[in-house]
């Protein structure tokens, strides 16, 4: 099971070898050295951030891949990792190019972030990201924070502009919002506008678990189904974060089966395995009735027992998967009153 929809994360597994690739991504760094990095590369489109000085620099980011410096307000970002862009947009900055990795059209960014762009970015493949058109946008900084945490998509990406990958036991998109938010606004120069944001939306956590503490040690399982199949997330993932953090325990059984993945798989024949204190479950590229209406789904004890719940708004379900600083908040304010409804 992904974390995504199957259009967008469901592809073949094969990569285009960075190799085969080397020549016209070369021939575009000749071009972008040629012109300098200063001048018109910083004066052409939208300003990453306006504010960024602010921050001082050179900045340093910490990853897998060993500290990564920035030696100055970037001014033309490409937002890769999963949320990247969104947390750009929630700290004032303009990425040129960006992933839209729930498939969310238009500007690849969820209606909480509607309307922040000046300008639309260009959108970059996911798992695949096309190294030439990024190259093409001369980008002075890449932000992919929350991603696979592969070496060579890091080298490739490295080779264009400095690169703020995973940061270490980051892989996997094993990445909080606050350490996303964290990292990005450290390399933008923007320290005290990550640490506001944080600190605002984990207000907003403090007040909901005040509200609900029904939650506090009650277990959950957070899953989904895709057309291949039921599966569950382990902690360490955004969706296991955020309820966590609202005072539940995931299930202890799926966490009983986690590997280094961010999902087990889970068969139909052993869906009881899905059973706790209330079962949130998300369809992924199929209608909710596939889920709401499986009669195998329907003998989980605690769906029988009336504690459970399918996401049939796209808007819930694609906030509550995008984990962004921006998406988490939108998120609160919808499903927590949700989950204490089932809760009952």
């Amino acid at each position: 099971m992904n974390d995504s929809a199957p259009r967008v994360r469901r592809v073949r597994r094969t990569r285009r070898t960075p190799v085969l690739m080397a020549g016209a991504v070369a021939a575009l760094l000749v071009g972008l050295a040629a012109c300098g990095s200063s001048g018109d590369t910083a004066g052409s489109g939208s300003s990453a951030s306006g504010k960024a000085a602010e921050g001082g620099f050179p900045a340093k980011v910490a990853t897998k891949f060993g500290e990564i410096t920035v030696d100055k307000a970037p001014q033309r970002i490409v937002a890769l990792g999963w949320g990247d862009a969104e947390t750009v947009l929630a700290l004032g900055g303009q990425p040129v190019g960006a992933s839209d990795w729930l498939a969310f059209g238009g500007e690849g960014v969820g209606p909480w972030a509607e309307g922040k762009y000046d300008k639309s970015p260009q959108l970059i493949g996911t798992l695949e990201p096309e190294y030439e058109k990024i190259a093409a946008l001369r980008p002075d900084l890449i932000l992919d924070t929350k991603s696979s945490g592969d070496r060579t998509r890091y080298d490739t990406l490295s080779k264009i502009a400095p690169t703020v990958g995973v940061p270490e036991g980051g892989e996997q998109y094993k990445l909080s919002w606050e350490k996303q938010t964290e990292m990005v606004a450290a390399a933008m120069g923007v320290p005290e506008k990550g640490e506001k944001l944080i600190a605002g939306t984990e207000a907003k956590f403090a007040a909901a678990v005040k509200a609900h503490p029904e939650f506090k040690g009650s277990t959950i399982t957070l899953g989904s189904r895709t057309s291949e199949g039921y599966g569950a997330y382990v902690s360490g993932t955004g969706r296991v974060d955020f309820v966590e953090r609202l005072g539940f325990e995931n299930n202890p059984a799926i966490e009983a089966k986690a590997g280094k993945g961010f999902s087990v798989s889970v068969s139909k024949e052993n869906l009881d395995l899905l059973d706790a204190d209330l079962t949130v479950m998300a369809p992924i590229g199929i209608p909710a009735t596939d889920i709401s209406d499986d009669p195998l789904y329907q003998a989980v004890p605690s769906v029988k027992a009336g504690h459970s719940l399918v996401f049939d708004d796209k808007r819930i379900s694609t906030a509550f998967a995008t984990d962004s600083v921006l998406s988490t908040g939108y998120a609160l304010g919808k499903v927590v009153p949700l989950f204490a409804e089932k809760m009952k």
